[in-house]
């Protein structure tokens, strides 16, 4: 009987110990993703994002896949300074500019509509600050992607 209530409690340990770092994984609602409070320095070289040409079978299925790449090789210095809420800094990412150096940012629609975001409010001439207030507030959620692809 001692050796049945020992053998439970390893096993019940064990599951605390297996499924805790899964319960702390869950991202706070409230936690800003990576991003750079200011612009490259001058001079500075940001990694180049990826060309058009570069996106091909899942990453180019939807014309607003490479469309999004093209629109943020228009605001490079802007989307450098935008966070991205799908926490890929968990990745290793620094800023949403790291989601268009490869094809993550074809792959995932929050990317996507951050920089559809930061676009259109880039020509409405706000500041990156105000940009990353948008998005840090969730506007970024009302782009529709299938209409963001005609966006000049």
């Amino acid at each position: 009987m001692l050796k049945r209530w020992l053998m439970l409690g390893c096993v019940a340990l064990l599951t605390a110990a297996v499924s805790a770092p899964g319960a702390s994984s869950q991202e706070d609602p409230n936690r800003v993703p990576a991003f750079h409070s200011a612009p490259p320095a001058k001079g500075g070289n940001l990694p180049p994002i990826l060309g058009k040409e570069q996106l091909w079978g899942e990453n180019e299925q939807y014309p607003y896949q490479s469309h999004s790449y093209e629109i943020a090789a228009k605001i490079p210095n802007v989307i450098y300074q935008q966070p991205c809420y799908c926490y890929c800094d968990r990745m290793g990412h620094k800023s949403l500019h790291s989601c268009v150096e490869s094809t993550h940012g074809a792959q995932c629609s929050t990317c996507m509509k951050e920089v559809y975001y930061s676009y259109q409010m880039t020509k409405q001439h706000k500041t990156a600050a105000q940009i990353r207030k948008g998005i840090v507030a969730g506007d970024w959620k009302q782009i529709d992607l299938q209409s963001a692809a005609t966006i000049q």
